[in-house]
């Protein structure tokens, strides 16, 4: 269980994904995504396993939330750099995204 101090601790950025390219090196279907996500984080890099649930068009242009301040970590030879958060729910996922046009960068508490 995670503390209130932990929770608060996380830096959940609203992002916009701005390039979407296949990640070829991955074992699975991922994508490298780039997502801005506003002038006090800047642009970052992600790699994400949603290939098989989105398009690249569905993803391009679209807002979502984002785990800024995870540790990179490479995953087949490219450092993801945070984390977009989604909803697994057995059959598929949901990426969670505002329900307004907020801007991008905008803390998520």
């Amino acid at each position: 269980m995670a503390t209130l101090q932990e929770f608060l601790d996380l830096n959940l950025r609203v992002g916009k994904i701005i390039a979407v390219d296949d990640h070829e090196l991955a074992r699975k279907p991922m994508y490298k995504l780039t997502v801005d996500l506003g002038p006090e984080v800047g642009q970052r890099t992600l790699v994400a396993g949603v290939k098989e649930f989105y398009s690249k068009e569905q993803l391009l242009g679209r807002k979502i939330v984002v785990v800024a301040n995870l540790e990179p970590k490479k995953i087949a030879g490219i450092e993801s750099q945070g984390m977009l958060l989604v909803a697994d729910f057995g059959d598929g996922i949901a990426i969670l995204s505002p329900d307004k046009d907020v801007p991008e960068g905008t803390m998520v508490h």
